[in-house]
C-alpha cells in the first residue's frame, strides 16, 4: 500500500509540475544556439535596419568583392573594341602559362582541341560543328578578342564568366595566344620572371 501512495504521490507532483510548462515557450534550452542563430536569418526583421528588413539594397556604384566591370559591351562593335584595344594584364610568366593551360583543359579543349585547331572531342564525335581552329586566318584573334569571347560568349558558346575569376580568363588567353603561336609554327615566348599578378579588370 505504501509504495502505491508514493507512486501516486510522484505522479501528482509530475501533473502539477507539467502542468505549469508552456509548449510554445519552453522554460529551459539546452544549447540554445542550436535554436537561436547567432547571425542574421536571410529576410528577417531586425530593428537595427531601417525599415526593419535585413535584406537592403546594395550601396549605389558597389561592386561584389572580387570582381570588376567590364566597360565593352556584348556587341560586335564591343567585340572589335576588346579586339583592338584590351591587352592582357597579367605578365607572361610560367606560373600564369601552367593555370592558364588547366583551365583551358578543363573548360576548352572539349570542343577546340588540345592543341587548339578546333578539333576536340565533341567535334570529334560530332556534337558541335564549326568550331574554328586558333590559326583560322580570317579571324585573327588577339588577346582582346579571346577575352572578349570567354567572358561575354559568342554564338554556341557560353560565357565563362562565371566560371572562372578575371585573372583565370585572362591566363586562359595566354595558353590560348601560345596555341596560336604553335599552330602557326612561331616560337613560344619566353616566359618572363614570376612577379605577383597586378589587379585585372
Amino acid at each position: 500500500m505504501k509504495r502505491y501512495s508514493s507512486l501516486i504521490y510522484v505522479l501528482i507532483l509530475s501533473f502539477i509540475i507539467t502542468s505549469c510548462f508552456d509548449k510554445s515557450k519552453p522554460n529551459f534550452q539546452y544549447f540554445p544556439d542550436m535554436y537561436e542563430p547567432i547571425s542574421y536569418e536571410t529576410y528577417g526583421e531586425y530593428d537595427i535596419f531601417p525599415n526593419g528588413q535585413q535584406a537592403l539594397v546594395p550601396v549605389e556604384e558597389s561592386i561584389s568583392r572580387g570582381w570588376l566591370p567590364y566597360e565593352f559591351e556584348d556587341s560586335s562593335e564591343g567585340y572589335d573594341l576588346a579586339k583592338v584595344d584590351l591587352k592582357n594584364p597579367l605578365p607572361y610568366t610560367e606560373d600564369n602559362y601552367n593555370k592558364g593551360r588547366e583551365m583551358y583543359d578543363i573548360y576548352c579543349a572539349t570542343c577546340h582541341g588540345g592543341n587548339g585547331n578546333g578539333k576536340g572531342y565533341l567535334v570529334e564525335r560530332e556534337k558541335i560543328l564549326g568550331v574554328p581552329s586558333y590559326d583560322d586566318v580570317g579571324r585573327a584573334i588577339t588577346e582582346g578578342s579571346v577575352y572578349h569571347v570567354m567572358y561575354h560568349g559568342i554564338n554556341t558558346m557560353g560565357s565563362y564568366a562565371s566560371q572562372m575569376s578575371n585573372e583565370e580568363l585572362w591566363q586562359v588567353t595566354h595558353y590560348v595566344m601560345t596555341l596560336k603561336d604553335l599552330l602557326e609554327d612561331k616560337e613560344q615566348k619566353e616566359f618572363v620572371e614570376d612577379v605577383e599578378n597586378p589587379e585585372v579588370r
